[in-house]
């Protein structure tokens, strides 16, 4: 533990920002699930889920969560899958 007090706020707000991050990555995996699920048990109506799963990357990307090049790489492999399941 830090004995320096700007240390030790440092310590604190890291990981209040750790858990914020964590809960968004947690969002876009499971929006991914739910849309592979989805392909998987009914994929006409798949371009709901696609869109929701889209708009939890594109939050992830925008607050820094994971890198915009990795947020466009998800998203066309999830538009690949849902055009080759239709």
């Amino acid at each position: 533990m830090p004995n320096i007090e700007s240390a030790k706020k440092r310590v604190k707000v890291s990981e209040k920002k750790n858990l914020q991050n964590r809960i968004v990555k947690t969002k876009v995996k499971t929006a991914i699930k739910k849309f592979e699920s989805e392909v998987a048990e009914n994929p006409a109506n798949a371009g709901a889920q696609y869109s929701v799963t889209t708009s939890a990357i594109d939050k992830a990307a925008v607050k820094g969560v994971i890198h915009k090049n990795a947020a466009n790489r998800k998203k066309a492999r999830l538009a690949k899958r849902l055009a080759n399941a239709q």
